[in-house]
């Protein structure tokens, strides 16, 4: 599932699974007290970068680089510049002080009526080369600790009532994100309260930048 030994290769792995965008995460079917989601539902960044968008007037800037902060950091502020100038978000946040995104606000933002299509890399893909570098440089993971974060928030997820979210597993040696059992046809309503509370309760268990992933 992944093409190299950092999480920014698996990240992209997942994005490119699903070759259509529809933040984030299964034969079909349904669990109670969740909802189900249909092929409306949001699917992740694919590889290719396909149609243009209008550039936003005027869009705002990340704030400052924080002192000592890496590529990565840079790459994402790009990312972000970009989903805000032609991507049609003005209001994407601003990358964490770890480089990783906002994924709370950015799920949040695309959770908004007709804003769903396009929130992973920008209205027609336009910002998909701007992700693609970001996830490049993004700084390797120690990836037994980040196996062991997701596990602990996949056993979270089902103890709060999600009862077919699927464990992370190791595949050589990079630990690939569990979720829902097929991203294609999704199980689970990433906006039903039943999921929201679960993942509001389990969000500690996720080392940061891995909330975007799983």
């Amino acid at each position: 599932m992944s093409f190299s030994t950092t999480t920014a290769g698996l990240r992209l792995a997942a994005f490119v699974a699903v070759p259509v965008l529809a933040l984030t995460v299964a034969c079909g079917g349904s669990d109670d007290a969740t909802g189900t989601r249909g092929h409306d539902a949001v699917a992740d960044v694919p590889s290719p970068k396909s149609g243009s968008s209008e550039a936003a007037s005027t869009p705002s800037t990340p704030s400052t680089k924080p002192a000592g902060k890496s590529a990565y950091y840079d790459a994402q502020v790009a990312f972000v510049q970009c989903m805000r100038a032609k991507g049609g978000y003005k209001d994407y946040p601003d990358p964490k002080l770890s480089g990783h995104l906002d994924w709370d606000e950015i799920n949040r933002i695309g959770s908004q009526p007709g804003r769903n299509e396009g929130i992973k890399a920008g209205k027609n893909n336009v910002c998909v080369d701007e992700l693609q570098a970001s996830m490049a440089v993004e700084p390797k993971r120690d990836q037994q600790k980040s196996y062991e974060s997701m596990l602990a928030h996949a056993q979270c997820m089902r103890d709060n009532g999600i009862s077919r979210f699927t464990n992370p597993v190791m595949s050589g040696g990079n630990a690939v994100p569990g979720g829902d059992p097929n991203p294609a046809s999704p199980v689970y309503d990433p906006e039903s309260p039943a999921y929201k509370e679960a993942r509001e309760a389990c969000a500690s268990k996720l080392l940061d930048g891995l909330d975007g992933m799983q």
